[in-house]
C-alpha cells in the first residue's frame, strides 16, 4: 500500500512539474510574461523576415514600450511610431512600427502596449520594423511619462547602429568643424563631433526649426534612424524630434593653449627626481612673456593636510616636512612652439629612470630635484609627485603663477578616485575646467559642479602595476581652430624599457605597418 501511495504521489508530482514547464522552459521558476522585451524580440531578427508567433516569441504575445518619436515639428520619418523599453537586463532597445498617418497620432511619453502576433520582423530601408500589423493592435496606456535621458558617445552610436536604431540618445556637447560661421543655419545634413566621432544628423526641409542659426557647442536629443550602407552595413542617421531638442551650452570659442599629453608616474625602480609630465603647446608660447604653472597632487594617506583640500590646489602642506598633497612649477623661462612637446619635472630627465635614456636635449620647460628642494611657491620637497595605487593623484595647467583655491586651470585630469577629494558641504575640493573629461556646468542638468568627483566629473585614469616603467600615452586629438577635442584622451600604457627612445611617447609606438593600422598615438593637433 505505501509503495502504491508512493508512486501515486510521484506521478502526480511529475505531472504538476511537466504541466508548469510548457511556459516556462525558457524562464525557470515563472511564467511567461505576455510581453517580449524590445532586447530579445531584436535579437530573432537573423538577417531573414520573421513570422512573429506565440512559439517564436517564447510564448508571449505582445510588446510594450515608451514612444520616441514625434511628428509635432516636421522631421520624423513618415509612417513609422518608434517606442523603446529596457525591460530585459536593463539594455535598451527600440523597434519601429510602420502605421503610415496613424504614427502622427501618438508623441513622445505615450506609453503603448502591442499585439505582434501575426506581424513580420523584417529590415526595410535599414531600419528593423515590425510589419503587417494593423493599427488597432497598438492600445495608448497613458501619455507624458518621462524618457531617462541616455547619453551616447557618438562612437558608440557608429560601431553599433542596431543597439542605438529606434531609441532616443542624447549627444552632449556636439560641435562643428569649422566653427560655424555667423550666417550658418542647421539644414539638411550636417556633421556634429562630441569629441568622439562625427555623426551625421539630418533636418528636413520643411521641419519648424529648419534654419536655426547654429550654435558652437550644444545638446542635442534626438533618434536614430539606420539606413543601408554597402556591404549590409548600417549607417546611423540622427532626427532631432523639435527645436527643443537643441540645448545650446556655448556660443563662443575657448583655445586652451596647454594640454596635457602623457606622463611617467612610476618609473622603474626609485621615482624620486625621475617623475615627469609631458604637455603639447596648441599656440606658440613664450613663457617669459606668458607665464603658466602646474600643480600635482598626491592624495595618498600619509600627504598631510588630511581631510577635503580646503584650498584646493593651493593646499601644499601645513607641516614643516612629509609629502605635501600639492606642489607646484612655475613656468617662467624658455618657449614652446605650437604643436610640440615640452616638459615638466624632475632633474633626472631620462625616460625611464636611473640608468635610462637621457631626456636632456627635450624642451624642459622646469625641472629640479623635488627631493630636495620645495615647490615654486607651495609644496614641499618630496620622494614623489604622485601616489602609485589607491588615493588620487593628478595634474593642473595654470595661467600664471598665482594659484588660489578659486584658480580655474586650463586643463587637468585625475588617476584614481579615491581619498577626501570633494566637500559638498564645505564647497572643498580640486577646480576643473571645460576638458574632454570635465565640464564645470552638467551639460545634461545645467548644474554648476565645478570640482573633481562632483556631479558628472567623475572620469579619471587607472593605476597600473607598480615599478614596471608605464608612460601614460593619452592619445587625443585637438583642434584648436575650433578650440575643441575631436577625438576624447584615452590611456595607453606604454611599457618602456631602460632603453627606449624618445620616439615612442611623442610618437606612434610601434611604427605602423604597410596599411597605416597598429600602434598607439601621442597626443595630437589637428
Amino acid at each position: 500500500m505505501k509503495k502504491i501511495l508512493l508512486s501515486a504521489f510521484s506521478f502526480l508530482c511529475l505531472a504538476l512539474f511537466m504541466a508548469g514547464c510548457k511556459k516556462e522552459s525558457n524562464y525557470p521558476g515563472a511564467l511567461i510574461s505576455p510581453y517580449i522585451p524590445l532586447y530579445d524580440l531584436r535579437t530573432l531578427y537573423k538577417g531573414a523576415d520573421l513570422k512573429l508567433t506565440e512559439e517564436v516569441m517564447f510564448g508571449s504575445e505582445k510588446i510594450t514600450g515608451i514612444v520616441v518619436s514625434d511628428y509635432s515639428e516636421g522631421n520624423m520619418v513618415p509612417g513609422l511610431l518608434l517606442i523603446q523599453d529596457k525591460r530585459r537586463l536593463q539594455q535598451l532597445r527600440g523597434i519601429a512600427l510602420p502605421i503610415g498617418d496613424a504614427a502622427a497620432d501618438y508623441t513622445s511619453g505615450d506609453s503603448v502596449v502591442v499585439d505582434v502576433v501575426g506581424g513580420t520582423l523584417k529590415r526595410v530601408d535599414g531600419m528593423l520594423q515590425i510589419t503587417d500589423m494593423p493599427v488597432s493592435a497598438i492600445k495608448k496606456i497613458s501619455s507624458g511619462n518621462p524618457i531617462a535621458l541616455n547619453r551616447v558617445p557618438s562612437s558608440s552610436i557608429l560601431a553599433d547602429p542596431d543597439k542605438y536604431e529606434s531609441t532616443l540618445v542624447a549627444i552632449v556637447k556636439g560641435g562643428f568643424d569649422p566653427n560655424p560661421a555667423p550666417e550658418d543655419v542647421l539644414e539638411g545634413d550636417v556633421v556634429i563631433n562630441d569629441g568622439f566621432e562625427n555623426l551625421t544628423m539630418h533636418i528636413e526641409p520643411d521641419a519648424d526649426f529648419t534654419g536655426t542659426k547654429s550654435p558652437v557647442l550644444a545638446n542635442y536629443f534626438g533618434v536614430i534612424y539606420s539606413k543601408p550602407g554597402a556591404d549590409g552595413t548600417l549607417i546611423p542617421e540622427l532626427r532631432l524630434r523639435k527645436g527643443s531638442d537643441i540645448q545650446v551650452l556655448s556660443s563662443t570659442v575657448e583655445i586652451t593653449p596647454i594640454i596635457i599629453s602623457g606622463f611617467m608616474a612610476d618609473v622603474k625602480g626609485g621615482d624620486g627626481n625621475y617623475e615627469y609630465i609631458q604637455l603639447l603647446a596648441t599656440t606658440d608660447i613664450d613663457f617669459s612673456v606668458t607665464p603658466y604653472s602646474v600643480v600635482t597632487t598626491n592624495n595618498a594617506g600619509a600627504t598631510n593636510p588630511t581631510g577635503f583640500p580646503s584650498l584646493g590646489w593651493a593646499t601644499g602642506s601645513l607641516a614643516k616636512s612629509g609629502n605635501s598633497r600639492t606642489f607646484k612649477f612655475d613656468l617662467t623661462s624658455g618657449k614652446a612652439a605650437k604643436g610640440t612637446y615640452f616638459y615638466v619635472g624632475g632633474a633626472g630627465k631620462m625616460i625611464n629612470g636611473a640608468s635610462s635614456t637621457s631626456m636632456s636635449e627635450s624642451n624642459w620647460i622646469r625641472s629640479f630635484n623635488y627631493t630636495t628642494t620645495d615647490g615654486d611657491g607651495f609644496g614641499l620637497k618630496t620622494s614623489g609627485l604622485f601616489a602609485n595605487s589607491g588615493n588620487a593623484s593628478g595634474m593642473a595647467v595654470f595661467q600664471g603663477t598665482t594659484v588660489t583655491k578659486d584658480s580655474k586651470p586650463v586643463d587637468v585630469i585625475f588617476v584614481g578616485a579615491g581619498g577626501s577629494l570633494f566637500s559638498a558641504a564645505a564647497s572643498a575640493g580640486y577646480p576643473i575646467t571645460n576638458t574632454d573629461w570635465y565640464d564645470a556646468v552638467n551639460p545634461i542638468t545645467l548644474e554648476a559642479q565645478p570640482f573633481y568627483r562632483q556631479g558628472s566629473n567623475t572620469m579619471n585614469l587607472i593605476y597600473n602595476t607598480a615599478d614596471v616603467g608605464y608612460f601614460i600615452k593619452l592619445g587625443g586629438v585637438y583642434n584648436p581652430a575650433i578650440g575643441r577635442w575631436v577625438k576624447a584622451r584615452t590611456q595607453s600604457n606604454v611599457e618602456l624599457t631602460k632603453n627606449s627612445p624618445v620616439s615612442e611617447i611623442e610618437g606612434v609606438y610601434p611604427a605602423h605597418n604597410e596599411n597605416g593600422e597598429g600602434g598607439i598615438p601621442a597626443t595630437t593637433l589637428k
